[in-house]
């Protein structure tokens, strides 16, 4: 219990810390923490992987390599996707008018990236089919998917304690799901 609550507060920080850099003109040290942070983070899930899949030396080894060459291209397509969501938000406010070639475009854009990120999943995917058996890939897949949402819900219910977050009230924000199972993440 103690290693989920530990991995939920590192979850939950280290967005904030990435956003406090982002909003505001933030010294050096808050991004370096948000990076050690994101790396404890990712440490703890690469252990919790290899308990329950019962990983060799060797498949952790490859599957660490795997892990940092894929997640550097993610978070680059994560991060461009953010923006343009932001910048799709800022085109549709209410009584103001849209341009509607700046939203073809963030649309396109927003398109591409969910192909782009599927792309990177495929990849990863077949990489790790070199050396996981295919159930271990599919608990991979269904732990990641799980650790994904969660953090998905921490950052919901931080927004919705900050004020509902990108300009919304607390009524428009979306409630976060209930979590299912005793082993969330």
């Amino acid at each position: 219990m103690k290693r989920y609550v530990v991995l939920s507060f590192a979850v939950l920080l280290a967005p904030s810390l990435a956003a406090q850099q982002r909003d505001t003109v933030a010294p050096r040290g808050d991004s370096a923490e948000a990076g050690r942070l994101r790396a404890q983070i990712e440490d703890k899930f690469r252990g919790r992987v290899q308990e329950e899949l019962k990983l060799s030396p060797d498949q952790v080894t490859k599957l660490r390599a795997t892990q940092e060459r894929y997640s550097g291209r993610r978070r680059t397509v994560m991060q461009q996707q953010l923006e343009r969501r932001r910048a799709l938000e800022d085109q549709m406010q209410p009584g103001i008018a849209a341009n509607s070639d700046s939203v073809r475009k963030l649309m396109d854009g927003i398109q591409t990236g969910r192909a782009d990120m599927l792309k990177i999943e495929q990849d990863q995917d077949r990489e790790m089919a070199g050396y996981l058996s295919p159930v271990q890939r599919a608990r991979y897949q269904q732990m990641r998917e799980r650790f994904m949402q969660r953090v998905g819900e921490l950052r919901m219910e931080r927004r919705q304690g900050l004020g509902g977050g990108m300009g919304r009230g607390r009524m428009n924000a979306p409630r976060p799901r209930p979590r299912i199972g005793r082993r969330g993440i």
